[in-house]
């Protein structure tokens, strides 16, 4: 929805006051409806620097603390993205929690701009015109990226909504909703994204932060890009543990004897796509979607099978035979050959974020264009496959809008508790420890674990790391973080 005009009641008391409608949840949120939550919509300033100005909407939702008698308060969630909506994600949760989910009011949110909460769109991107060689496919990066800043500007409401689009106010929103719940203090998980924004909450809001917990985070030293940046070289570490463990079992992948026998077959997939869209079943595949497809599947060591047999797939492919897409791989393919307004919320309201939290050129994007293609060459030196991913351009060079108001700057000493895999290679481990150093009050749990995201595993249908699962709820329940950092072990080293 639009945002709304002013109202007769004008300033923070028109929020503060604000009486929630709480009643049945969208149909379509089936952990909500199983877990008997209620869902609200509430107002928030579209700029807190003038709150009797248009307000936006906020979806929440809410599943009831059920220990009356140890009843904490609050506890906020968020999945991650930016981008990612959230109504549901505490409901997630609840099965990992145990029994500290009984002490809490279990809040879902989406955040501002994102799924039921006045959500922006940019319309249709263009259908991807066929490239012949890296220098072509990053040419039309290029273009894209430029295209999207002006279709995000150009749509709806979006000039006047863009403006707005930052961690900070996110961070603004989830204090509200605390004030509107009427709760001093609120307790917080978030993870990748979600746990960036969990720090930010914490910095900004220091007094009303209760037990928090951040899985997975960047390094606050980095630009966004420069963290992006950063993922490459751990990406190739997990291709090559990727690649250990699939040559081990060559007689079933049939992608390698040897390690390096493995990582020539995706090297020599790579230059393949890079020639040409690669067609697969009734999809195309251009290098840009096999970096992000390869990206995520390297991203968790549970994933080495499903990675294994869609190589092979897309060997297969390459080889000119006649071949289906497996269904993991299907359904990747038909996220990038299959636009939706669904996607373009996610994609466009993460773009919003990343350009809003310091993203103008001045704030850590490079503006020229040619540095993204010198740093892409740079790094294929030794990132031969995932150079272009994490060196990739975004819309940031070109957006129309700029920020209103700086990155938070995170240093603090409140306490919190920090998760991290240790090869994590979507926000590699360095970050973490960078973070850990400026949250004085902090504790790390390290996992050695190839993932992103450490806690909850098991809700997700990975293999849980009970240690840290364990620390997690004990610090939800009685608030004490571990008396140091703790090493998890990988899990089967546990059994």
């Amino acid at each position: 929805s639009p945002p709304r005009s002013p109202s007769a009641s004008p300033g923070p008391a028109r929020y503060l006051g604000q009486h929630l409608e709480w009643g049945a949840c969208p149909a379509g949120a089936t952990e909500l409806v199983k877990a008997g939550a209620e869902c609200a919509q509430m107002m928030a300033p579209l700029d807190y620097a003038a709150p009797g100005g248009p307000s936006i909407d906020l979806a929440i939702s809410r599943i009831k603390a059920k220990d009356g008698a140890h009843r904490r308060g609050i506890l906020l969630a968020n999945p991650g993205g930016p981008g990612g909506p959230g109504l549901d994600y505490a409901a997630h949760l609840r099965s990992s929690m145990k029994d500290a989910a009984d002490r809490y009011d279990l809040i879902g949110f989406d955040p501002r701009f994102v799924g039921r909460s006045t959500p922006i769109y940019c319309g249709v991107s263009p259908k991807a015109q066929p490239t012949r060689s890296r220098r072509e496919a990053f040419e039309a990066s290029v273009r894209n990226a430029r295209d999207t800043a002006r279709r995000c500007y150009e749509h709806g409401d979006n000039a006047a909504l863009l403006p707005h689009a930052s961690s900070r106010n996110v961070a603004r929103d989830m204090d509200l909703i605390r004030a509107v719940l009427g709760e001093r203090k609120l307790s917080y998980y978030g993870i990748s994204y979600g746990a960036d924004l969990g720090a930010v909450y914490a910095q900004m809001f220091p007094g009303h932060a209760d037990r928090i917990v951040i899985d997975s985070v960047t390094d606050p030293a980095l630009t966004q890009y420069e963290n992006f940046q950063a993922a490459g070289a751990a990406q190739e570490r997990g291709l090559d543990e990727w690649a250990a463990w699939t040559a081990r079992r060559s007689a079933d992948y049939r992608l390698g004897r040897t390690p390096g026998q493995v990582r020539a077959t995706v090297e020599s997939l790579s230059r393949h796509v890079d020639g040409g869209p690669l067609r697969i079943g009734g999809f195309t595949m251009d290098a840009s979607a096999l970096g992000l497809i390869l990206r995520q599947l390297v991203s968790t060591e549970e994933y080495d099978d499903v990675m294994a047999r869609a190589v092979r797939n897309l060997v297969d492919a390459a080889g000119g035979r006649a071949v289906e897409p497996i269904p993991e791989l299907r359904m990747w393919l038909e996220v990038f050959n299959t636009p939706s307004p669904e996607l373009d919320n996610q994609f466009n309201s993460a773009n919003a974020i990343l350009c809003g939290d310091g993203g103008w050129p001045a704030g850590g994007w490079p503006s020229d264009p040619g540095r993204y293609w010198r740093n892409i060459e740079r790094a294929r030196r030794t990132q031969p496959v995932f150079a272009a991913t994490a060196n990739a351009i975004f819309p940031c060079p070109f957006w129309k809008i700029e920020p209103r108001e700086p990155e938070v700057e995170i240093r603090n000493r409140v306490p919190l508790l920090i998760l991290q895999a240790k090869r994590d290679n979507n926000v590699p481990y360095a970050g973490a420890v960078a973070m850990h150093r400026r949250l004085k009050g902090s504790r790390l749990v390290s996992a050695d674990i190839r993932s992103h995201g450490v806690y909850g595993r098991g809700a997700d249908g990975l293999t849980p790391v009970p240690c840290a699962d364990g620390i997690v709820n004990a610090y939800l329940r009685t608030g004490v973080l571990p008396a140091a950092d703790v090493g998890c072990a990988h899990p089967d080293e546990t059994r």
